[in-house]
């Protein structure tokens, strides 16, 4: 059963959406120096779609919103305690998705030394960042979606 849409006062929601607008309108102006300054003429597709791509690999895969989430919800975790926060993962799933994700620059594998050795993981400042990028678009779709709503 899905779970009942989120209810906000109108202003709150009105502010949600203006802050969306402006998500969109800097995305518009970040796309125009980019293109401004791209070989190939006024926009190099390859460069864009390549761009796309990257990200779709890295944010499009299972698992990986959600062990983003989790660090930046519930902070720094050890590998047995994110795998008890993510509900259905498998201990190798989540070993090759830190893996990448560490590789990838969003998570740092923090090792101490002991005795005994313990390793966390920590958003990093990259994986804050992308992570806070991805926001206006999460909300975006949940107003879409009328996951969201006004009172």
């Amino acid at each position: 059963m899905p779970e009942p849409p989120l209810t906000l006062p109108s202003e709150v929601l009105s502010d949600l959406e203006k802050n969306i607008e402006d998500t969109i309108s800097n995305g518009t102006n970040i796309r125009n120096v980019l293109a401004k300054h791209s070989t190939g003429g006024p926009w190099n597709t390859d460069w864009e779609v390549e761009a796309a791509v990257e990200a779709l690999h890295v944010f499009g895969s299972r698992w990986t919103i959600e062990i983003l989430s989790t660090l930046y919800i519930a902070g720094p975790r050890r590998f047995n305690q994110l795998k008890n926060l993510l509900a259905g993962i498998s201990s190798r799933t989540l070993s090759d998705k830190l893996r990448f994700l560490v590789e990838e620059g969003l998570v740092i594998r923090q090792v101490d030394d002991g005795p005994p050795v313990r390793v966390q993981y920590i958003l990093s400042d990259h994986g804050i960042t992308c992570g806070r990028l991805l926001s206006p678009l999460v909300a975006h779709l949940k107003i879409c979606n009328g996951s969201v709503k006004s009172k």
